[in-house]
């Protein structure tokens, strides 16, 4: 009875494997792709582009945003570049040492040079903990950030150790995606 199960164990595993679509990591992490935020009905806003260049075991990225597209904004004694929609949609680039670098699998310090914040424009001030962390997947030909919940306040002071990055999933949380304007960024 027990190697009827193994072996319906290996042909579902084997037929799991067969419907995924394989990832060219080897081709998708040379040259340039486009970085665009999509909102909650489908629309894409290209916000800039990103420079991968493969190094050994590591990624070295360069981001480019269009910043002819973010207003200005002096929110809470402190100068912010916008997107207006909905909501005001916030870059805030990370404050503290970032290497720039990313493996195959993980995308945190990627996560840290995406980080937003949102808010009504008719709110007064900045309240940093509606920030956004954009949890990132690798597909077959692009990387997709899933928008959540992040308490911006963790950033007040610098990490103790700044090699590390400091937001880890213990600090973000799951978000009702329909109810945030841009809860998509896709590097494709």
């Amino acid at each position: 009875m027990y190697k009827y199960i193994i072996i319906l164990l290996a042909l579902i595993n084997a037929s799991c494997a067969k419907q995924s679509a394989p990832v060219h990591t080897d081709t998708f992490y040379q040259g340039t792709k486009q970085i665009s935020l999509l909102d909650n009905k489908g629309n894409r806003l290209s916000i800039g582009s990103i420079s991968f260049s493969s190094k050994a075991e590591t990624i070295d990225y360069q981001i480019h945003l269009k910043h002819k597209l973010f207003k200005d904004y002096f929110l809470s004694m402190k100068e912010m570049k916008c997107l207006e929609g909905p909501e005001l949609w916030c870059h805030l680039a990370y404050p503290y040492n970032n290497p720039r670098k990313i493996t195959e699998t993980d995308f945190t310090w990627l996560a840290h040079d995406l980080l937003f914040m949102y808010k009504k424009s008719s709110e007064f001030g900045a309240n940093f903990y509606n920030g956004i962390y954009y949890d990132f997947k690798l597909t077959s030909d692009k990387l997709i950030g899933t928008a959540m919940a992040l308490d911006l306040n963790l950033l007040a002071a610098p990490p103790e150790d700044q090699t590390q990055a400091p937001i880890t999933v213990h600090d973000i949380d799951e978000l009702e995606l329909t109810n945030r304007w841009l809860p998509v960024i896709e590097i494709k």
